[in-house]
């Protein structure tokens, strides 16, 4: 019997399809675990199981539980590296770009002298966006150096986690991005993202249709997926002049637009890959 820890904020359709697919494995035993419900002593594990399947909705609680787990010879899909290197965009677009992926140029700055400098070298329009953070929320496009000001007071305002600025170039997309999604480093299948506003997200109102996955996603999927430690990805790819680039990686990926749309049974593959990951006992 394998024993899986399912932790979760709450059941989005996302969950239920794959604690769905969880039972209808045999020999498999789900232990639920909410991100919220629960305490821990970090010198006990805290559930025996074999694995853990992190789809905390909440970036920090999905990273310290997994951490936890991990200290007590747990493996975690996605692991705590993985969730570092994909939930926060300045340590992907690093990562990217030392490993030459292709990838929106990004300037960082500290405070709001500085910020409003680096907007200033970047150019306008360019996107100002938040380290941590999904679903396109907190996103602004810059058109000129009234709003520049405007915003930058607005996030100095805010607190502490948002005097971080993340200064992206504006990619001119032809009223679409690709969503591609990934399982271990391959790209399973993708999907186009269309919309009239700038941010295509689904979550933000974006329609889904099939995109097929072409050798040139294949091979930058491949490559993203590998640099930043593998697992179960989503990566939104712009289409550029000069080719693909990758604009972010998502680690805990919504998907319930995408099984219809794709023809593939997504939440099936990324359980196998998850059981696949359970240790081998002698």
């Amino acid at each position: 019997m394998i024993r899986v820890g399912f932790l979760y904020t709450r059941l989005r359709a996302e969950e239920k399809y794959l604690l769905e697919e969880l039972e209808k494995q045999p020999d498999v035993d789900i232990i639920r675990v909410n991100d919220g419900d629960t305490f821990f002593d970090i010198n006990q594990l805290p559930e025996q199981i074999d694995v853990l399947f992190e789809r905390s909705i909440s970036y920090s609680r999905g990273l310290y539980i997994s951490r936890i787990f991990e200290a007590h010879g747990i493996p975690v899909v996605n692991s705590s590296v993985v969730a570092e290197r994909c939930g926060d965009k300045y340590i992907t677009s690093q990562i990217l770009a030392k490993n030459g992926i292709p990838t929106p140029r990004v300037l960082m700055a500290f405070d709001e002298e500085s910020a409003l400098r680096a907007i200033e070298a970047m150019g306008y329009p360019c996107v100002l966006k938040p380290v941590v953070g999904s679903w396109g929320r907190l996103l602004a496009k810059i058109e000129n150096r009234e709003m520049a000001e405007a915003l930058i007071e607005h996030k100095a305002t805010l607190g502490v986690n948002h005097q971080i600025f993340y200064i992206q170039e504006y990619i001119n997309k032809p009223g679409r991005d690709i969503r591609a999604f990934v399982v271990g480093n391959e790209a399973i299948c993708a999907i186009y993202r269309s919309s009239e506003n700038w941010i295509t997200n689904t979550a933000r109102g974006g329609i889904a249709t099939n995109c097929p996955v072409t050798d040139e996603i294949a091979e930058l999927c491949h490559r993203a997926a590998y640099a930043v430690g593998e697992g179960l990805l989503a990566l939104d790819l712009f289409e550029t002049e000069n080719g693909l680039t990758v604009n972010e990686i998502n680690h805990t990926m919504e998907f319930r637009n995408s099984i219809t749309t794709t023809g593939v049974n997504i939440p099936q593959k990324m359980v196998d890959y998850v059981l696949a990951q359970v240790p081998v006992k002698l």
